[in-house]
This record gives C-alpha cells, structure tokens and sequence, in this order.
C-alpha cells in the first residue's frame, strides 16, 4: 500500500502554538517507531518550516528519510519563507510532484 502524509503546517492542529508544536513532534516520532512506515511525506505551506535547521523534528526526519521515506518539500513555499539555504533534511519539489504523488497514493493522511 502506497501510503502518504501531508504536513501543511509547522504544528499539528489549530489552537495554542505550544501545544501544536509538541503534538506535531509526539505525531512524528510515534511514526518514525512504526515498522509500517508511510512511503512519503510531503511539506507545504508553513510545514516546509520543520525541513530546516533548528527544527525541533529535525532528528525524527533525518530518521525517517534515513529509514526510506521519501521527504518533498514545496519550493515555492521555500522561496516564500527564505528557508532555502538553511533546509537540512528532504529535497525540493514542486506541485507537480506533489499533486502527482497525493493522487497516485493509496492512502493520504492530512496534519
């Protein structure tokens, strides 16, 4: 099964950034630990953010791409937040990619 995660913010849910911020990296780390990982995970909008240095999920990502899942990162959504130079884990995409990807998986998971 062709499976995919979108991230389209830099935390998980709406409501207080603190607790979106913990809840994003508990998200990653319980699926970084599962042996049925998904096959991608795909960044746009203010989720680009967690790809870069500093990121508090920098580790879990590295970890995840490091065990086979493919990280894509919006390059428009790079250019916007001038996050290009510092983007440590993942490679730029495109929407065509993207799009592409979302609509060839079995399975899409949005946070």
């Amino acid at each position: 099964m062709n499976r995919v995660i979108v991230i389209n913010n830099d935390v998980f849910g709406q409501g207080d950034r603190e607790l979106g911020a913990k809840l994003m990296g508990a998200f990653l780390k319980k699926i970084w630990v599962r042996t049925d990982k998904p096959d991608a995970l795909l960044f746009y909008n203010a989720g680009v953010k967690l790809t870069v240095q500093g990121s508090p999920v920098l580790d879990v990502l590295t970890g995840l791409q490091d065990a086979g899942v493919e990280l894509l990162a919006c390059g428009t959504c790079i250019d916007f937040y001038h996050v290009k130079d510092i983007m440590k884990v993942g490679r730029i995409s495109n929407m065509e990619e993207i799009s592409s990807t979302m609509m060839e998986a079995d399975s899409v998971i949005t946070v």
